[in-house]
């Protein structure tokens, strides 16, 4: 879609009749010229549609006020932070006299669900001005810090995997460096520096303040949840859809960004629906809004750290001392990629070592060489990816063919494009560099050579963990670690109930699991999604029961 056709869809006029759907639950107020009916930065503000006059949307991160649009009668402001309960990323100022519906977000959300071909159209909307308003050049969180600084990749990949407009600054690309920390009273050795649009200054951030700063972390506000979800991938994404929308009072709980795993894809093209392939960030966002348009809560970054099953309703234990009672759990934490068995894997972890190959790590490729480690589907979507950043490509691999662990599609996209080498009984052997990652050395096992390469970075795709070390003990694991569900529970004699255990229950009768944490899964998204749908389904039995 062309911008043309963007604004179109991101600016369209409401029907009378829309209107009136909304006059039923808005409130009419009036503004005189130049006041704001919300601030950049302003949490749970409302819903403005234009009966007269006129309202300019303006932002000012950059130092200098821009204005982004002009509504109209007809028109309305807003964007998706509406329906993610994120903080307004612009300010709405009155152009004139003007005389406005008002609408909370709560009210909003309802029309939204309510009624499917106007909130169709607002959601739409919301959607599209996010894009072009990514695409004007807008500034938005300002991020100050070094490629080469473990602490500036963390905050870059965490306000890119949740969705959240930034600009980086390299300051080891800026010879006005010393003017730069002048100006933010800040010394190099207080790096990296992260400016939010309420211009609240952070100095080396943790996950945690920046979720609180940005309004990721969302208040859990409830007593007891009907269903909490453990986990924002595919599988907890997509039970958050099925269970808030089918009446559930649900509460999702994410370590650091929706997405999971499958968020680290550049491109998935072998799930339904999208011929084209879209990113494993592009489905946890369109996946996001959908929940919390039906009212789930989504937070983030809250880890889980214990569950206390002995009385009652489970309890979920979070890292800062905080607790959530649910009616039924669903744990969807998904795995982690194994690191390298080698001197300084650990060390050079996010400078220059990367477990997800999205657009932030490639920003630091320049055209260099880099190597992909793995031969599944990751490794390989990794490595196209890539291909398009980097001045080459290695894949490398431990086995003698890739066929057996990589779809078709990828091996023949691979095999097309010049500057992948795939590297087959080859493993890394070595790491070497002062600051950052700058060589490491490959070992072809069938010749016993070695070659050592200069690199921009090492991807490492190798299989992978389960998160599960947190689990209580009544929850049954196999010897992996992964949560054995349904009939396996009594093929081990470990179910205690009378009713065979569903097929996606835990030992825990209440607890399920869904997607790669799960034992015996099918490592896809497009199961991991299906195992989350279904889910809710066995919730809902468990609860009537």
């Amino acid at each position: 879609m062309n911008a043309t056709d963007l604004s179109a869809v991101a600016y369209p006029t409401l029907t009378e009749a829309e209107i009136d759907t909304i006059d039923d639950v808005a409130t009419i107020c009036n503004f005189p010229d130049g006041a704001t009916l919300f601030a950049a930065g302003d949490t749970d503000f409302k819903f403005f549609v234009v009966k007269q006059g006129a309202v300019a949307i303006v932002e000012d991160t950059s130092g200098a006020e821009r204005e982004l649009t002009v509504h109209h009668a007809g028109e309305f402001t807003g964007d998706i932070a509406m329906l993610t309960g994120r903080p307004a990323v612009a300010t709405a100022v009155a152009r004139g006299t003007c005389e406005v519906y008002v609408v909370t977000a709560e009210e909003l959300r309802h029309i939204v669900s309510a009624d499917p071909t106007l909130g169709e159209k607002l959601l739409r909307a919301f959607i599209a001005r996010r894009r072009l308003l990514e695409a004007s050049g807008f500034v938005g969180v300002q991020v100050l810090g070094s490629r080469y600084s473990a602490d500036t990749t963390r905050i870059r990949e965490f306000l890119s995997k949740n969705r959240v407009p930034f600009t980086w600054v390299d300051v080891e690309q800026r010879a006005d460096l010393a003017d730069l920390l002048k100006h933010f009273a800040v010394t190099p050795r207080e790096l990296p520096l992260v400016v939010c649009p309420s211009n609240t200054v952070l100095r080396q951030p943790t996950n945690q303040e920046l979720g609180e700063c940005l309004g990721i972390k969302q208040p859990l506000e409830h007593s007891v949840y009907d269903l909490v979800i453990i986990g924002a991938g595919p599988a907890g994404l997509a039970a958050a859809v099925y269970g808030a929308s089918e009446g559930l009072d649900t509460a999702v709980l994410e370590q650091f960004a929706p997405g999971g795993q499958a968020s680290s894809s550049s491109k998935i093209e072998n799930y339904m629906g999208f011929p084209m392939g879209l990113s494993g960030s592009e489905l946890a966002e369109r996946a996001m809004v959908q929940a919390q348009k039906f009212g789930a809560v989504l937070t983030s970054p809250v880890r889980v750290v214990g569950m206390q099953l002995s009385a009652g309703y489970p309890l979920v234990q979070l890292d800062d001392g905080s607790e959530v009672l649910a009616r039924c759990v669903l744990i969807a934490t998904g795995a982690a990629y194994r690191r390298l068995d080698i001197d300084r894997c650990r060390e050079f972890e996010d400078r220059g070592v990367h477990y997800a190959a999205t657009l932030v790590e490639a920003q630091m490729c320049d055209e260099s060489e880099v190597v992909v480690v793995g031969g599944g589907n990751s490794a390989g979507q990794a490595a196209i990816f890539l291909s398009d950043h980097a001045r080459a490509v290695r894949l490398v691999v431990r086995g003698d063919s890739l066929a057996a662990s990589m779809s078709s599609y990828l091996l023949a996209r691979i095999e097309q494009t010049d500057n992948i080498q795939v590297c087959l009984h080859t493993e890394v052997s070595a790491m070497d560099g002062d600051e950052h990652l700058e060589t490491v050395t490959l070992h072809d096992t069938a010749s016993d050579a070695e070659e050592q390469v200069a690199v921009g970075a090492l991807f490492v795709f190798i299989g992978a963990d389960p998160h599960t070390d947190w689990l209580p003990k009544e929850i049954v694991t196999d010897e992996h670690g992964f949560i054995v569900t349904g009939q396996e529970l009594q093929e081990r004699g470990v179910w205690r109930l009378e009713r065979a255990p569903y097929m996606l229950e835990t030992s825990q009768p209440g607890i399920f699991a869904a997607g790669d944490v799960r034992a015996s899964s099918v490592k896809r998204v497009a199961s991991a999604v299906g195992e989350g749908s279904m889910a809710v389904a066995f919730v809902h039995r468990y609860l009537r029961g």
